[in-house]
């Protein structure tokens, strides 16, 4: 039986107040520039291995592939496996979207119906995802873009296959933060003017399985944060890669400049009828 998403909210809602405490800890660390939190055991693991087994095969999803990122992702949801639509959405009810936004400090935070760079995704050896800024704001440029939500339902994904969330506080002349996408994880992080993180080359022959999610606000995180288009840096190994992609960041951002919403609509977006 597929459970539809109030289902699936309620089921992560509970796991979600039973950490709250804790989990408010995590995010409260004001050492961290980046700050986030990680909530493991989400749903049930029949569930999570559920939608693990629905996963659309690459040839079924859009390859983004470039300098800037490698991986297979896809936001019209409605091609694939209902279950695949609920369990995004049911990170966007109410609740939950209340709940972590008072875990993370937001007033009235708000989840993105059009899965703008949200959906799933997968990634498979050699993919990766270069370090980066997220795009500042929504599709319209109307609300800015304050948390990046990613739910991991690969199971026995080890940390050592790579694939995992970095986070660079200290920029690139030092290590990482290293969040292992394991299995049935929830990670959260904010995002803003300093929010450079990534994903590691997958090094495994296999597939990271993620559900992603935004949250956006009326008002940014940081006083400071203005706007950018997404803007990726090369590895700290690869010095003639970040050059090349720090002036494609500059190119676009002037474009962005002249076009407020760009040269052409970006596809990445869920369609509905």
């Amino acid at each position: 039986m597929t459970l539809n998403r109030t289902q699936l909210a309620d089921l992560i809602y509970q796991k979600i107040l039973d950490r709250k405490e804790s989990l408010l800890l995590a995010f409260g660390n004001a050492n961290n520039p980046i700050r986030y939190w990680f909530l493991d055991e989400v749903l049930p693991v029949e569930i999570a291995v559920q939608i693990a087994e629905v996963f659309p095969k690459p040839n079924a999803m859009v390859l983004k592939k470039s300098l800037r990122e490698d991986k297979y992702i896809a936001a019209q949801m409605n091609l694939y496996h209902p279950l695949l639509e609920e369990i995004i959405y049911a990170f966007q009810d109410q609740r939950i979207v209340a709940l972590i936004g008072e875990i993370c400090g937001i007033e009235k935070p708000i989840p993105d119906d059009n899965l703008y760079a949200g959906g799933i995704s997968l990634m498979g050896k050699n993919q990766f995802l270069n370090p980066h800024l997220d795009n500042s704001h929504d599709k319209d440029r109307n609300l800015w873009r304050v948390l990046n939500l990613l739910y991991y339902v690969t199971p026995d994904w080890d940390e050592a296959y790579g694939g995992n969330l970095e986070l660079w506080p200290n920029g690139l002349s030092q290590s990482p933060i290293t969040i292992h996408s394991k299995f049935n994880r929830l990670a959260i992080m904010e995002t803003h003017s300093h929010s450079l993180h990534s994903v590691s080359p997958v090094v495994f022959d296999g597939y990271r399985r993620c559900v992603s999610n935004y949250y956006f606000s009326e008002k940014p995180l940081q006083a400071e944060d203005t706007f950018h288009v997404t803007s990726f840096r090369g590895r700290p190994e690869n010095k003639v890669t970040d050059l090349i992609l720090q002036a494609d960041t500059f190119l676009r951002m002037c474009i962005r400049k002249v076009f407020k919403k760009g040269i052409k609509e970006n596809p990445h977006v869920y369609k509905k009828e």
